[in-house]
């Protein structure tokens, strides 16, 4: 892209046909060069570009870069409609299928500033799909035309009352739309709450629209509906069509999809600042949708010591931002884990299972939170978001994209803290690593069955596996005299055969045989490298089939899960993230990919300079951690 005056072989770039266009028609037409029109794709941002605040000032995640056409133009063929019948392979075709069965499932749409638990209007309506005015997909058409197409839904659905679907920014006070209330009849109702449009669908017993996109998305989700304009996704054999486009013959959904979705659009990562595809841009989205529904709001935080605050107050800032206090109440909307008791009804956060480079003792700021809205992963006394994810059958997708995080993770090493060391030397034998943990963990104490002590852990592991190499890992907070767990070296040298101080975990994990914990998400972490588990307590991924589990497991786990159910569980669907370079939620990848950097550095000078000095007063840690 260049400023100056274009030549016959370049191309002058605009922005659709809006009322600004014309002036770079006009260069073209004066100096030869060719037109490019620009739109957003079909997959935008959480909210409309002109709503306000951080989320909507980011931009598109995709655009539609189009040097034949306009896509919402009948008059001439654009580039989408050039691909629908582009050579395609099956494989093509399998991806355009998944592709529309992982939007739906996600719940994304262009815009995504819908609510789950807002709900549709009872079902049997038909639904008539309104637009701003003026919008250029509209090709003119009126409120007489909106009001027509209104009469033969009515005509065409006897004794059905009609829902009319109001515009995002028509919704938000930014653009007016074509109907009135005036318009409806009684049993009618309009319909600006921020619905799912796929709920929406799904309640529709038909759909009737002009050009909107949602009349498309009607069409992904199975409707035929009624077209009164000519959009690009008319014509093909999917949609009753008032005024047929000749020129387009039958094609199939996939094909069409393939068309708008995969290959027409350039699609945008802005975490890692480079081009992707649909499915990477879907995940961004994903993303950044699922912390606006949580953050819209705002929250009130408790329990978050002063040190969290400022990164909290960027994590879950996706909406209306965070305010912190000092006491418990009922206004109340989040709060740490384990002050959570004092606040019913919070959420409670929690460091997510790929926290950071570095410790939390330490005061690195973590990359991942969970801010679970039933409980928490590690009490296994009541239920948590975690085990109701557990209980539903995955997404479409969700089992290939596991299996390729796990590759990911496995392959960069990446563990929950990601510390460098020394890995010793190991002695040949049936190798058993046991992971020492911090003794008033909230996980010991409401996780632990009859062995609840390091060194109770250690004996059991020993009296058990009499002829094994015992290898003791102790948690790196407990060597660093932050908090209690630590035993007295004497004992620990009779019954471990090997002290890994300070050595990294991932290397540990792939010279071991076994893994024996109470309760560490070290046995999660052998589990991703294939490293049998036994459990004495009742971790979170303990009960699901894929450990031998000695210790109190709620009886309400029935599920047998494979491993890839874990992982998307607990690193795709449960946890958040945050990329701190970009500021932005993120998908779990880019956060794998930040800790795989060995210069990432989480957290400023400030938090650096204190944690020095935390270290320094290490025996007086019981000050800052009641």
């Amino acid at each position: 892209m260049r400023v100056g005056v274009p030549g016959r072989s370049d191309y002058v770039g605009i922005w659709g046909d809006s009322p600004t266009a014309w002036r770079g028609k006009a260069l073209a037409g004066r100096t030869g060069a060719r037109l490019v029109r620009v739109e957003d794709a079909f997959l935008r941002s959480v909210l409309p570009g002109r709503a306000r605040g951080t989320v909507a000032r980011r931009g598109p995640v995709g655009l539609m870069i189009d040097p034949i056409g306009l896509h919402f133009d009948p008059r001439a063929p654009s580039l989408i409609e050039t691909l629908v019948h582009a050579p395609e392979t099956q494989a093509q075709l399998d991806r355009a299928r998944q592709g529309i069965e992982r939007l739906i499932a996600a719940d994304l749409s262009k815009y995504n500033a819908h609510l789950p638990a807002v709900a549709p209007p009872t079902p049997g309506y038909v639904l008539v799909i309104d637009q701003t005015r003026g919008d250029a997909s509209l090709m003119g058409a009126t409120r007489d035309d909106f009001l027509r197409m209104l009469q033969a839904a009515r005509d065409e659905n006897p004794g059905q009352p009609v829902v009319i679907r109001s515009h995002p920014e028509t919704a938000r006070g930014l653009r007016p739309g074509h109907f009135t209330p005036q318009d409806l009849r009684p049993g009618d109702e309009f319909c600006d709450s921020p619905v799912s449009p796929w709920a929406l669908l799904r309640g529709a017993a038909g759909v009737y629209v002009l050009s909107s996109q949602l009349g498309y998305e009607a069409m992904l989700a199975g409707h035929r509906p009624r077209v009164f304009g000519q959009p690009f996704y008319a014509g093909w054999g999917l949609s009753e069509d008032q005024h047929p486009v000749p020129r387009r013959r039958p094609a199939s959904i996939e094909q069409l999809f393939a068309a708008s979705h995969l290959l027409a659009p350039v699609w945008y990562d802005p975490c890692r600042d480079r081009l992707t595809d649909f499915e990477g841009a879907m995940d961004q989205i994903e993303a950044e949708a699922r912390a606006w529904r949580q953050d819209h709001d705002g929250h009130l935080a408790y329990g978050m010591r002063l040190w969290k605050r400022p990164f909290m107050a960027r994590f879950f800032g996706s909406g209306r931002g965070v305010r912190f206090s000092d006491k418990p109440g009922p206004q109340v909307t989040m709060a740490w884990a384990n002050r959570a008791d004092e606040t019913p009804g919070a959420l409670r956060v929690e460091d997510g299972f790929l926290r950071s480079r570095g410790l939390g003792a330490a005061l690195v700021p973590p990359l991942s939170l969970v801010a679970d809205d039933l409980g928490i992963y590690y009490d296994p006394s009541r239920e948590s978001r975690f085990e109701r994810l557990m209980a539903q059958p995955l997404p479409p997708g969700g089992r290939e994209r596991a299996s390729r995080l796990a590759r990911q993770l496995t392959r960069a090493g990446i563990t929950k803290y990601n510390l460098t060391g020394q890995l010793p030397d190991l002695p040949p034998g049936r190798r058993i690593l046991v992971p020492g943990q911090v003794e008033d963990d909230a996980s010991i104490r409401l996780g632990a069955g009859e062995v609840r002590s390091n060194l109770a852990l250690l004996q059991w592991v020993r009296a058990e596996n009499p002829d094994a190499v015992l290898i003791y890992k102790p948690h790196p907070d407990v060597e660093a005299g932050l908090r209690p767990g630590l035993i007295p070296a004497a004992v620990l040298d009779a019954l471990a055969d090997v002290v890994a101080h300070g050595a990294p975990a991932d290397a540990l994990l792939g010279k071991v045989d076994e893994v024996w914990t109470m309760t560490s998400t070290l046995g999660f972490e052998a589990l991703l490298r294939g490293v049998p588990v036994t459990t004495l307590g009742a971790p979170f991924y303990a009960g699901w089939g894929l450990t031998r589990d000695l210790g109190p497991v709620p009886a309400r786990r029935q599920v047998r899960a494979d491993l890839e159910q874990l992982i998307y569980c607990a690193l795709i669907a449960y946890p958040r993230y945050f990329d701190p370079v970009s500021r932005l939620p993120c998908p779990p990848e880019v956060a794998v990919e930040r800790l795989s950097d060995p210069t990432f550095v989480s957290g400023g000078p400030a938090l650096r300079w204190l944690a020095k000095a935390q270290g320094v007063l290490s025996s007086y840690a019981w000050l800052w951690r009641r």
